[in-house]
């Protein structure tokens, strides 16, 4: 397809042709021509505007791919109105300017009420606001999306997809069964499925999810694709949370003492169970205190004139070192025994010892809680850990995951970070290329560069790898071109383009709903996406069985509108109503599908023989209802004229589990595919 010539917004003769498909793209950048590139390859008509005419791109094949381009100011509405925004189903504002895609949001819905904005923002609150009083809308920040790539990138392992739903993890693993794997040669693939697994697919034959046969055995060398929940490790509470708690045993503790053993049993236990600094610490306060009865006793009682307060305080004077201002002067206005004097001596020198040993060790109790606030990061792992260089969003969020899935880790930053900010990371900052020495590369296992400028991340990447050259590789990058550089120079790396995996989330969520994840499975992209069912939507009154196979999304997590406990891995005989929660993994197709209520036919039959027992003909009953999603009168009519072919057709898999159901309930039955 060759490209129009460029719409001027001054010229009235251009005029664009409506389509009710078309998507429109604000902003040519490197993320805009991405965007581009996946619109296009979903089959649907892209108009672009771009405030100049590029004489080059990025993407070379970028002229071919649109089908008109505006040149002109996306906030105006004159611009919009030109490229066709009345007849456009999504907008998708990806400037590198957040002020100019809010603006050209409020443009656009002023021109279309309906169409679904997509915009680039890291705002959250301003987000959050905005989707409120746009509607139909949806943020996100192209800089943080490719954090779990990343993460899995560093990882080597066989996960390839990697999300948050609540406290739970979602892994995507791409397994391939050894001979001495646990399934090989022992189990059916429809055996894998579980409350916490799902199966994609099998051997990577086909791009279509449940293309994989229900009773075909696992052997050695089948790569299996599944979806699994692994929960995400809760962090113990804090110190500080912790201390009213222990507080309050200990409190009951001593009382608890008190009541079975004597007081000098309680004493005892207390000597025995205390450190060397809290020994001393008794020591000392006991000493002080006895001193100061002792003291105020023989004040009052060699001077009768003298009140019990007036004693106490003059015994406190002279252990906290006010020998000096009692008896300071050559004659004592108040005669004193030489005895007394000596004592008075002896309680000044004890009291400036042992009040002095109390103030060291208040001293350290506050230099100790000091520094509990900010506590200490933890040293550098010695090895088999993982190297994080440039701590911006995207690396915070990938040290993040790769905490979440356990992994011992180290940061490097050119600045220091706040305390709060991965309180549980070892941390080293400088300059990036001197720091690395002390990052024990040597016995690392992979190391991601993510800072925002790439030639330095492919400069501190092949200063990593002089220092340990079997280090798995993760590079940052933006430019498609320098990615394809760098990757004929680094064949061992892994480099990642930035905006073209950001750009796959932009381009589904025109067709999706909360688009939570992007991952490449089988040289096509795989997204999980979260649906608020709708009276209206495609997938309102289905049960979830004609949901997955006639759509072709695996569903993995449901959520009905009372707010009932979450389902994983739910069962296909749930039916969907107005209000619940879905969330799926579905191919770009996938989900063109479910946006046009395009369900693929169903296409097998199955046949019921007899029933062994008169319990066998109720169960099959209400089997053949359930999953056939049939009405109970025709099951029932199905059950009372055995042998029968049911009246209704069945996806394959819906088929062979009712089968399956049937004869768990000793009715027999066998599927087929129609007409054979």
């Amino acid at each position: 397809m060759t490209l129009p010539s460029p719409l001027d917004s001054t010229n009235p003769q251009s005029q664009s042709i409506p389509s009710s498909e078309a998507i429109l793209v604000c902003g040519l950048g490197s993320l805009g021509q991405q965007c581009v590139r996946y619109l296009k390859e979903f089959g649907v008509r892209v108009i672009a505007i771009n405030e100049i005419a590029g004489t080059t791109w990025e993407m070379s094949e970028l002229p071919t791919l649109l089908d008109e381009l505006v040149i002109g100011d996306c906030r105006q509405l004159e611009v919009l109105e030109r490229a066709s925004i009345a007849h456009c189903r999504a907008i998708l504002l990806v400037t590198s300017n957040e002020t100019v895609n809010v603006q050209a949001a409020f443009a656009a819905r002023s021109l279309n009420p309906s169409v679904r904005i997509i915009i680039r923002s890291d705002q959250q609150n301003l987000n959050q606001l905005l989707g409120q009083q746009l509607g139909n809308f949806i943020a996100f920040e192209a800089t943080q999306l490719p954090a779990p790539t990343f993460a899995l990138a560093a990882l080597q392992q066989e996960t390839v997809g990697l999300f948050r739903l609540g406290n739970q993890l979602i892994r995507i693993v791409q397994q391939q069964v050894s001979p001495d794997h646990p399934w090989c040669d022992r189990r059916k693939i429809y055996e894998l499925n579980n409350s916490t697994r799902t199966i994609l697919t099998h051997n990577l034959a086909s791009s279509v999810f449940y293309s994989w046969e229900r009773e075909q055995i696992i052997h050695a060398g089948d790569t299996i694709v599944y979806a699994e929940v692994d929960e995400i490790p809760q962090h113990r509470p804090s110190n500080k949370s912790r201390r009213p708690l222990e507080l309050s045993v200990t409190v009951r503790k001593i009382i608890h003492l008190f009541r079975q053993q004597s007081f000098q049993q309680v004493l005892h236990h207390s000597w025995q169970n205390s450190n060397q600094t809290q020994k001393v610490a008794i020591v000392a306060g006991t000493t002080i205190t006895l001193l100061t009865l002792l003291g105020t006793f023989l004040f009052w009682l060699n001077y009768p004139d003298l009140t019990f307060q007036d004693a106490f305080f003059t015994t406190a004077t002279l252990l906290l070192g006010g020998y000096g201002d009692l008896f300071g002067q050559v004659k004592l206005e108040l005669p004193i025994p030489w005895a007394l004097r000596v004592f008075s001596l002896m309680l000044a020198i004890a009291g400036t010892a042992f009040v002095g040993v109390l103030y060291a060790l208040l001293t350290e109790r506050l230099l100790t809680a000091k520094f509990q606030l900010l506590k200490r990061r933890p040293p550098v792992p010695k090895e088999n850990h993982i190297v994080v260089v440039g701590l911006g969003r995207v690396g915070q969020r990938t040290a993040t995951l790769l905490q979440e899935m356990r992994q011992s880790l180290v940061g490097i930053n050119s600045t220091e970070l706040d305390p709060s900010i991965l309180p549980r990371m070892s941390l080293l900052t400088g300059k990036f290329t001197t720091t690395l020495a002390k990052a024990n590369l040597q016995t690392a296992k992979s190391i991601v560069v993510c800072t925002d400028d790439e030639v330095a991340n492919l400069e501190i990447a092949l200063t990593a790898r002089e220092q340990n050259p079997a280090l798995n590789l993760v590079i940052r990058v933006f430019d498609p071109r320098f990615s394809q550089s760098v990757a004929q120079l680094l064949p061992y790396a892994k480099v990642l383009g930035a905006y073209r995996l950001s750009a796959a989330a932009f381009s589904a969520a025109a067709f999706g709903e909360n688009i939570l994840n992007v991952f490449r499975l089988n040289q096509q992209t795989v997204l999980a996406t979260e649906y608020q069912i709708t009276p209206s939507d495609t997938l309102h009154g289905h049960i979830l069985s004609d949901i997955s196979y006639g759509y072709g999304i695996v569903p993995i997590l449901y959520q009905s509108a009372q707010r009932e406990p979450e389902q994983w891995m739910p069962s296909d005989d749930v039916r969907v109503s107005a209000g619940d929660r879905l969330v799926v993994i579905a191919t770009m197709e996938g989900l063109r599908n479910v946006e046009q209520g395009k369900m693929a036919a169903k296409t097998w039959r199955v046949r019921v023989t007899k029933a062994l027992t008169q319990d066998a003909q109720f169960e099959g009953t209400m089997a053949i209802a359930r999953i056939s999603d049939c009405d109970i009168d025709t099951a029932t009519q199905a059950m009372k004229t055995l042998p029968t072919m049911l009246p209704i057709l069945l996806y394959a898999h819906q088929a062979q589990r009712l089968v399956y159901q049937l004869k768990r309930v000793q009715v027999v039955a066998e599927a087929f595919p129609d007409g054979s």
